[in-house]
């Protein structure tokens, strides 16, 4: 059955800083860093994204997972939490995966890269956090219940303030906006590329 999404992000200015007080809070790193790229699909018309929608492959390592998410029927706007209905299922061929949706008539709209690193924690069974290294700058990721987010928020010393529930496709959106970039994707080639020749020049 599809399951409620809740998750809040962080900005982090220094990984090192806040890997530091990760093993302080007592976090238990799960995954080590992995790269992670993903592919949302979509009509020509962007039908799924008119509708609040996304349908993704994730490769993670070695790990391939299919995502649908949708905004649940009811939603609180000023909530400080960004709250998704998810399914997914892992597969053992994204490729071919992949290829069924372009069958279907949902092809790649946007492609997005990160580094991720998985921590779970004593008091959240079922709950984690995730540190991503992405092109644009680094986020944590806490995801559980409203109450363990809080609870993690005030044992990482983390101003509630300075949370965001913004997608990372709308994070790179204002910074494309931002920097006046013309990459269309949040890829670490796309972004990088770019800073790299104006260095060389």
């Amino acid at each position: 059955m599809p399951s409620p999404e809740i998750e809040v992000k962080v900005p982090v200015a220094s990984l090192s800083t806040f890997e530091r007080q990760l093993d302080l809070a007592g976090f238990h790193l799960e995954t080590p860093r992995t790269f992670e790229q993903n592919t949302l699909y979509d009509t020509p018309d962007r039908d799924l994204k008119a509708r609040g929608e996304i349908l993704r492959v994730r490769e993670y390592g070695r790990r391939h997972i299919v995502t649908h998410k949708r905004h649940p029927d009811t939603e609180d706007p000023a909530s400080m939490y960004k709250v998704r209905i998810e399914t997914e299922s892992e597969v053992s061929d994204g490729a071919a995966m992949a290829e069924i949706f372009n069958r279907l008539g949902y092809g790649p709209a946007f492609r997005y890269e990160k580094y991720r690193s998985e921590y779970t924690h004593p008091e959240g069974p079922g709950a984690h956090l995730v540190l991503d290294e992405t092109p644009i700058g680094n986020f944590a990721e806490l995801e559980g219940p409203p109450e363990w987010i809080d609870h993690m928020l005030a044992l990482l010393d983390i101003d509630p303030a300075t949370c965001i529930t913004l997608s990372y496709g709308k994070l790179f959106l204002a910074w494309k906006e931002r920097m006046q970039s013309s990459a269309n994707n949040l890829t670490f080639d796309e972004i990088a590329a770019p800073a790299l020749a104006a260095v060389s020049a």
